[in-house]
């Protein structure tokens, strides 16, 4: 993957798909890669509905596990 796509649905998917696979051990790895700060994705994404769990190291939708 050349660079990270802007749209939430699709960022959030190639994000987890890429930390599920194992090209990247964390996210700010996986951020410094693609030049991204960890905090603006995190923001970009919560305003869009997701959250990080650190935890599954993926993003979920806000309220999955309440």
């Amino acid at each position: 993957m050349d660079y990270l796509p802007k749209e939430p649905a699709i960022l959030v998917s190639s994000i987890n798909m890429l930390l599920r696979d194992e090209e990247f051990d964390s996210l700010e790895s996986l951020c410094n890669c693609y030049d991204k700060e960890v905090e603006k994705i995190k923001s970009y994404l919560g305003e869009n509905g997701y959250v990080y769990s650190e935890e599954q190291k993926q993003f979920r939708p806000t309220g999955y596990d309440k």
